[in-house]
């Protein structure tokens, strides 16, 4: 179980870098989007199996009951919370830059955005006003 695991990781990892290596925006997006995904599942198959071999259980370590004085590490399980939650702002902030930027330039080639005009800095558009 544990090689099955390790082996989604990698090819998950594998598909996220071929598609953060994309021309297109969108698709850098969903790399970065599985790259997260693949590290949670990464950091989840690094803890340990709940089941021993055997069928030995281990018990949850808050209730303490466990038969056999054997517990889960909860503290992958912490880690893979609070990086969720990190990783969805970080969507939300990088769909809304998207969004943003197909609007304003209405595409999302990368060989096309550099090609782009580029808005001028305010401080020059500030000292030109003030020379003239």
């Amino acid at each position: 179980m544990t090689l099955l695991l390790g082996i989604c990781v990698a090819v998950i990892f594998a598909v996220s870098v071929y598609l953060m290596l994309s021309r297109e925006l969108k698709s850098v997006a969903m790399g970065v989007f599985l790259f997260s995904h693949a590290a949670h599942l990464g950091i989840l198959a690094m803890s340990g199996q709940p089941v021993l071999p055997g069928g030995v259980v281990k018990g949850a370590p808050v209730l303490g009951t466990s038969p056999n004085g054997i517990h889960v590490d909860p503290l992958p399980q912490a880690l893979i919370l609070t990086s969720i939650v990190i990783s969805f702002a970080i969507m939300a902030f990088l769909l809304t830059l998207l969004v943003t930027t197909f609007r304003t330039t209405r595409t999302l080639n990368v060989d096309r955005l550099s090609e782009e005009d580029r808005p001028e800095s305010m401080s020059h558009s500030v000292s030109r006003e003030v020379t003239a």
